[in-house]
């Protein structure tokens, strides 16, 4: 089966669709009336749901680390963001400010970098009083001058999209600002009611992809890279061809020097240059693997069987301006890494911009 082929036929496939087999709502999500309309959503789904008596969350534990991740990647809890929320961090290089809709994915990816990031069980929280969190956005334009928010950094937007209506949301808000523009990312595929929003340029779309042998064995509970790219390319097109001509992005992560790494990210490249055979607004995100020592705790604990790589010998320390610290790769593994997407990148898609390498 050819690339365009494989693209023609996620067409005719549903998109991946999460669904939990829990939903909570705290009483005070359930006062918000988005926390109705997100009710209303999965009651239509047919999902069960669960009246909680407090605003916290409980029964999420299980006998073991590896059982309270289970009871807690199959529960959407709908609650409020905490007052914290409202004071946004900058975030470089990829954005200028991040906010949060949810925190919490409900995919399986082996290399999760949340793991260690978000404090108890990864139980998928959305939040209900997502007006008062888009309100909030204003103060934090620079008049005359284009400010960046990132919404996809504590969650994948895109996966619990049609349980929510909250991406959908934020991009109808960001289509009437004169100098704020949205950016998220997902490796889920359901972009169908995302075509027709009126979103005037200011959200980049972009899709995360890794190479076949990553993507397949790490990735679980994820739409295929192909069908990521199909996803991609309806968002792309223009609208007179029937997509929805927004400037979308490739966020290429972890990117790991695996057995014939350039084979395998070449044949990468060959499917993305299928999918985006036409003129669009195109810019890449290369992000090599990195660790933490807490998030490698916590990820031999949730993926006990893994072969991800997490030895220290084979990298080198990096420390951030808070004394923290990342494994990454030295520089005779990272520079090759560098340079072949760099010219690849250069050579197919002359007149997209690559963001940023790390």
């Amino acid at each position: 089966m050819t690339v365009s082929t494989s693209l023609e036929a996620t067409t005719l496939t549903k998109p991946r669709l999460w669904m939990p087999d829990r939903v909570l709502f705290t009483p005070a999500a359930l006062e918000e009336a988005w926390g109705q309309q997100i009710l209303e959503r999965v009651q239509a789904l047919g999902l069960p749901v669960e009246e909680l008596p407090r605003n916290r969350l409980t029964g999420l534990r299980g006998e073991s680390d590896r059982e309270t991740y289970d009871i807690s990647k199959r529960t959407l809890a709908v609650v409020n963001a905490p007052n914290s929320h409202f004071k946004l961090s900058p975030i470089p290089p990829s954005a200028d400010w991040q906010f949060h809709l949810a925190e919490g994915c409900p995919a399986h990816c082996q290399y999760c970098y949340l793991a260690g990031s978000l404090q108890g069980p990864p139980v998928i929280r959305v939040f209900a009083n997502l007006p008062q969190i888009i309100a909030n956005l204003a103060a934090y334009e620079k008049p005359g001058k284009n400010t960046s928010f990132e919404v996809s950094c504590y969650t994948d937007p895109l996966g619990i999209e049609h349980l929510t209506g909250s991406l959908a949301e934020c991009i109808h808000y960001f289509g009437t600002r004169k100098d704020g523009y949205l950016r998220w990312v997902s490796k889920f595929d359901a972009v169908e009611p995302l075509l027709e929003l009126a979103h005037n340029g200011h959200t980049r779309c972009r899709v995360s992809v890794n190479a076949a042998p990553i993507s397949t064995r790490m990735e679980g509970g994820t739409a295929s890279v192909t069908a990521r790219l199909g996803a991609l390319r309806k968002l792309a097109l223009p609208t007179q061809r029937g997509g929805g001509g927004y400037p979308v992005g490739l966020v290429i992560a972890p990117i790991m020097p695996i057995e014939d790494w350039e084979d395998h990210y070449t044949q990468l490249f060959d499917q993305i240059g299928a999918a985006l055979d036409f003129d669009c607004d195109l810019t890449f995100e290369l992000i090599s693997h990195r660790f933490t020592p807490g998030s490698k705790e916590v990820l031999q604990t949730w993926y006990p069987h893994s072969k991800l790589d997490l030895d220290e010998a084979g990298r080198v320390i990096k420390r951030n301006k808070f004394g923290g610290i990342k494994y990454v790769y030295d520089k005779d593994t990272m520079n090759p890494l560098r340079r072949f997407f760099e010219q690849e990148i250069d050579r197919r898609f002359p007149q997209a911009q690559i963001l940023y390498w790390t």
